[in-house]
């Protein structure tokens, strides 16, 4: 689950992180009342689960109270990434010596923690990141022994941080392991022209096993997440947006990751993640597509099925029902293979639709998918 930005600095402000004084709100009237208790000139900073807002024009700074409830005005109800502004966070401005970025995540195939770290933070970090990787270090974290004040000192070295980012890095560990996260990310943190260590944004992303003991937070994503997501969610569908234009439907998790990799190798990007699981009925059938198709930036679909359980066959009569309710509006290459395919097959070549098209491979269909997204182009 992640969470806000406002909420991870709550979280960076209860273990000792110091951050700029801000407040939060959903009213643009509000906004100058609160820009006038924080002393007039602001930072107004969009409140969405995703990355890019400053990019996208999601942060802006406003002189004053007038400004700071035009800014707001102009912000509240913006798109970034298909994710709807519902909140912005207003923030005293810093007086910015030096930026920085720190990260702790969960390296799970390697089983242990990651500590990532550089001494260029900023919004142009993942093109540092891509240019000169040995701008940026990573270093692991053993999870028994922690991040002790020696180990934070490591961490500073190895990316050339200020000494004064240890304590900060130290106090960044404890949010990840106090608070049941997988990532902790302050990008930027920064050193003051007082030399002061602020952290002047926050991503933090809890464990979803441990959402019970994180309440607080609620038990699902608030109103203002993805819309999608939470339009599958209600579905009961296992479903993950993600920034492409193939869509992806498939049984079973490691199928679906595999699918994915494959049509990120075919020169596209998967637009989700969507797993049927074991059951591939009308309903969840047209329930997948419907998200699916929603989704403006979704090009072609790619349904990858291996029948095991459940039956290719099953699957596409699920398909074929799913097309009295679903309007397919663009191209949906079928990929089946194991327990009855052939039937499967027989079943979706006797619907005939125009927009449907089979592959016999994993390889050949994720191919096919993403020559006819770039054909949409």
């Amino acid at each position: 689950m992640d969470l806000y930005e406002h909420q991870a600095r709550e979280l960076f402000a209860e273990h000792g992180i110091l951050v700029p004084r801000a407040e939060i709100t959903d009213s643009s009237k509000e906004a100058r009342e609160i820009a006038r208790r924080l002393g007039g000139r602001v930072v107004v900073k969009a409140q969405v689960k995703t990355g890019g807002r400053g990019k996208a024009g999601g942060v802006k700074v406003a002189a004053d109270p007038a400004a700071a409830e035009l800014t707001a005005r102009q912000i509240l109800g913006m798109d970034i990434k298909g994710h709807t502004v519902g909140t912005v966070m207003l923030a005293q401005p810093v007086d910015i010596e030096d930026e920085f970025y720190v990260s702790y995540v969960l390296d799970r195939t390697a089983g242990t923690f990651l500590a990532i770290a550089s001494a260029e933070g900023g919004m142009e970090i993942e093109e540092v990141a891509a240019a000169r990787p040995e701008a940026v270090a990573r270093i692991p974290v053993d999870p028994a022994e922690g991040v002790t004040t020696a180990t934070a000192a490591r961490i500073a070295t190895a990316a050339g941080l200020p000494p004064q980012t240890v304590d900060v890095l130290v106090r960044l560990w404890n949010v990840l392991t106090r608070e049941d996260a997988v990532l902790v990310e302050v990008n930027p943190l920064v050193r003051t022209a007082q030399g002061q260590i602020l952290a002047l944004d926050g991503k933090v992303t809890l464990d979803d096993n441990a959402r019970f003991r994180r309440e607080r937070w609620g038990t699902r994503e608030t109103a203002h997440g993805d819309p999608l997501e939470a339009d599958a969610a209600a579905k009961g569908l296992n479903y993950v947006k993600l920034d492409g234009e193939v869509g992806i439907i498939g049984n079973g998790a490691g199928l679906v990751m595999s699918t994915l990799d494959v049509v990120a190798g075919c020169g596209a990007r998967p637009a989700n993640f969507l797993d049927i699981g074991g059951g591939a009925s009308a309903r969840t059938m047209a329930d997948g597509l419907n998200v699916i198709l929603s989704d403006p930036s979704v090009k072609s679909v790619l349904v990858n099925v291996f029948g095991g359980i459940t039956a290719c066959d099953a699957v596409a009569d699920g398909i074929v029902s799913a097309l009295d309710s679903v309007r397919l509006t663009k191209p949906l290459v079928v990929r089946l293979d194991g327990n009855n395919a052939a039937r499967g097959r027989a079943v979706l070549d006797s619907r005939a639709h125009p927009l449907i098209q089979q592959v016999p491979t994993m390889d050949g269909a994720a191919r096919r998918a993403a020559e006819l997204a770039t054909d949409a182009d």
